[in-house]
């Protein structure tokens, strides 16, 4: 599905950025709601990356991307570091995270992963009922975890959906 926001495709920003080829030794995935199909004007691109080195990783994102537009990055304190950056290219928001394991055992690389299945089982109807939810203001897990009807934390709800086969998701979505 494309929007019509007066700014280029999520696709065409990630050309123009080159951050997949400068940071093509970490493994990078693009993940979020841009490739869904579920993204709003304010929506960002996010990068998931495999970074085993957080400070290697953060010196690459330093000297590929520091003089772009609100630039900023960060470590999180806890067990892996993860290392996080944001700065605006060709109209987005770019997130890029990088953390030391692979992207498929990512948080967000599995809610990403559920969310695309669960949309493939869905169809148009899931994504129409969820982008209602997103446009009243529904971060996405959330939107998702309204629209299915699952209870308590919908971030490890989601997740609780993953080892699921396509017949029971198709019957939790109503598909």
């Amino acid at each position: 599905m494309r929007h019509s926001y007066s700014r280029p495709s999520y696709t065409e920003a990630l050309a123009q950025s080159g951050v997949l080829t400068q940071l093509a030794v970490f493994d990078p995935h693009v993940a979020g709601t841009p490739p869904l199909g579920l993204d709003l004007p304010d929506s960002d691109v996010d990068i998931l990356c495999n970074a085993p080195d957080p400070q290697v990783f953060a010196s690459a994102v330093w000297e590929s991307h520091r003089d772009l537009p609100g630039f900023a990055m960060w470590q999180w304190q806890g067990s892996d570091c993860p290392v996080v950056a944001r700065f605006h290219c060709a109209g987005w928001l770019f997130e890029l995270f990088g953390q030391a394991c692979p992207v498929a055992e990512q948080l967000g690389w599995r809610h990403f992963a559920i969310e695309q299945r669960l949309l493939a089982l869905g169809g148009e109807p899931l994504r129409a009922a969820v982008m209602a939810r997103r446009h009243a203001g529904a971060k996405t897990e959330p939107a998702f975890a309204q629209v299915l009807g699952l209870a308590g934390d919908p971030y490890a709800a989601l997740l609780t959906l993953e080892q699921l086969d396509d017949a029971t998701l198709r019957a939790r979505i109503g598909a």
